[in-house]
């Protein structure tokens, strides 16, 4: 298999892992440990962030750079484009449910679209780029 493909297919797989986690951990904090829906939101995007950035920095774009201000700098800037990505969701989310009044899981899929592109190519160009 080529890199790009391998590449594609990595980003895609460990982007199902990191909604999965994101979903777990967001049903645990609200159904085993009754957290306020606000809070545990929070909390699941933090620990996927996380776990996103750990598969995203070691599988999928292979950046094995490990010196503290190297990695500091791929987590300082993994985390700021998760956050406008996390910002692009919301807005696009509005636009489509409250201004074009789509569906909202018809919305949901079609800003997750959006926003996966966003993430892969501020991954691969800016964050982890070689």
């Amino acid at each position: 298999m080529d890199a790009k493909r391998r590449e594609v297919i990595s980003y895609l797989f460990f982007g199902v892992l990191t909604t999965a986690v994101n979903l777990l951990s967001y049903l645990f904090f609200t159904k085993v440990l009754h957290f306020d829906y606000k809070v545990a939101t929070t909390i699941a995007w933090i620990i996927s962030v996380l776990f996103a950035f750990i598969t995203n920095k070691l599988f999928v774009f292979r950046s094995h750079h490990k010196d503290k201000r190297t990695v500091m700098k791929e987590f300082v800037s993994f985390v700021a484009f998760r956050w406008l990505s996390y910002l692009l969701d919301l807005f696009s989310m509005i636009l489509l449910v409250s201004v074009l009044r789509v569906d909202d899981l018809v919305a949901k899929l079609i800003a997750n679209v959006f926003v996966v592109i966003f993430n892969y190519f501020a991954s691969k160009f800016i964050v982890f780029k070689r």
